[in-house]
């Protein structure tokens, strides 16, 4: 696998386990704490060799469809304060699920089309 490849899973690992960490004050902790930590165990998975494509590419694909289904009626920022909290929470949440769909994806594609030296 390639250095740089592994790196940026390893880089998105320590991201998602530090938003992991960030959760303990949210409403509903316990759920979005599950999440980033899925999100980090299958990068950190990636970065080691130990999970494969199809297990990658299912899970992005399910934290894509969590974006759509978290996404708010009404989208008004990030920013507590910039509209209504329900709204903003959602966004957030919608588009975590997004950054974490991205990734997983294109760590699912790199591994399905890397081209193996032997």
């Amino acid at each position: 696998m390639n250095l740089v490849f592994k790196s940026i899973g390893f880089l998105f690992a320590a991201l998602f386990f530090i938003s992991a960490g960030l959760q303990y004050n949210d409403p509903d902790a316990l759920v979005w704490i599950l999440i980033w930590i899925a999100g980090g165990l299958l990068a950190l998975g990636f970065a080691l060799n130990k999970v494969s494509y199809g297990v990658l590419l299912i899970a992005g694909f399910l934290a894509l469809g969590g974006f759509f289904y978290c996404y708010p009626e009404k989208f008004e920022g990030f920013e507590i304060g910039a509209g209504n909290i329900k709204n903003v929470e959602e966004a957030r949440e919608a588009f975590g699920l997004l950054i974490i769909a991205v990734v997983l994806l294109l760590l699912g594609l790199r591994k399905r089309f890397a081209i193996s030296k032997v």
